[in-house]
C-alpha cells in the first residue's frame, strides 16, 4: 500500500499565564484555582526557550479579569527572551495593543474586544498586517465567553468567524474553556466542528494532555495548540516527538 501524504507536525506553543507577577495555571479559567509553576514569568519563558521553543504565548490574567496588570514583566520578557512572544489578556483597545507591539511583542491576541468590536481587529490588521494580530475565541461548547471567561457573550463561534475572516484575520485561537488546565484531553468533535468553521490558521487550547492530543491535531488538520499544564507537569513531553 502506498502511504498517504505526511501530515505536518502540529506546532506546540508553550504558554506562560501571568497572575500577580507569577507564572501560574488556572483550572477551568478560575483565577482562584491556580497552580504556581514559576515565581518568575521570565524564568518560565526562558525555560521553554531553553528546550527549543521558537515562540512563547503570554497571557496577562490580571488584565483579563480586571484585577490589575503585568505589563512591566511582559515588556521585560519581550525585550530579553530572544524569540518572538505573543500576548493576550485584557487588550480592550487599539492603544493597549499598539503599546505592546511597540514594546517588542511580535503578535497581540485580541479576545473580548474582538467579540464586542470587530472593527478593532480590522483596524489593527490594516495598520500592522495579519501576521501581527490574532483573535482568541474562548468558548463553552460553541458559545463564546468574554471578560476572562467570566461571562457568556450570547454569540456562537459560527456567528463570529465570517466577520473575522472579512476583517482580514489569518490566525484564530480557539480555547475550550471547560477543559482548560484540566488535562482531560481535547474534545475531538468540538475541534472538528471549529476546524470546519475556520479555514485559515487554527490554533487550539483547552485540555491538551499528551501525545494522543497532538495526533488528534494532525488528523484534524489543526495547525497547533497552546499548551500549559501538560508540559509543566510532563504528561506531554517537550520538545514534542514526531507523531
Amino acid at each position: 500500500m502506498t502511504p498517504g501524504p505526511a501530515r505536518p507536525q502540529p506546532l506546540i506553543i508553550p504558554c506562560v499565564d501571568i497572575q500577580s507577577g507569577r507564572a501560574v495555571r488556572l483550572y477551568e479559567g478560575d483565577p482562584d484555582r491556580e497552580t504556581v509553576y514559576f515565581d518568575s514569568p521570565l524564568e518560565a519563558a526562558r525555560h521553554w526557550v531553553g528546550l527549543g521553543a521558537g515562540l512563547v504565548h503570554l497571557v496577562d490574567l490580571d488584565a483579563a479579569t480586571g484585577r490589575g496588570e503585568n505589563r512591566t514583566v511582559i515588556h521585560q520578557i519581550a525585550a530579553e527572551l530572544g524569540v518572538p512572544v505573543e500576548v493576550g489578556g485584557g487588550l480592550r483597545d487599539r492603544e493597549a495593543a499598539e503599546e505592546l507591539l511597540k514594546a517588542g511583542v511580535e503578535r497581540v491576541v485580541i479576545g473580548t474586544a474582538a467579540v464586542k468590536n470587530p472593527a478593532l481587529v480590522r483596524d489593527l490588521i490594516a495598520a500592522h498586517g495579519p501576521e501581527r494580530v490574532i483573535v482568541s475565541l474562548d468558548a463553552r461548547g460553541l458559545e463564546v465567553a468574554i471578560h476572562g471567561w467570566a461571562e457568556g457573550s450570547g454569540l456562537q463561534v459560527a456567528e463570529l468567524t465570517p466577520v473575522l475572516a472579512d476583517a482580514g484575520l489569518e490566525t484564530l485561537i480557539f480555547t475550550d474553556v471547560t477543559r482548560d488546565g484540566t488535562l482531560k484531553g481535547l474534545d475531538r468533535e468540538l475541534m472538528r466542528r471549529v476546524r470546519g468553521l475556520w479555514v485559515n490558521t487554527l490554533i487550539v487550547g483547552g485540555g491538551v494532555a499528551g501525545l494522543d492530543d497532538v495526533r488528534l491535531l494532525a488528523q484534524e488538520g489543526i495547525h497547533g495548540a497552546i499548551v500549559g499544564r501538560a508540559i509543566y507537569e510532563g504528561t506531554l513531553p517537550y520538545p514534542v516527538p514526531g507523531v
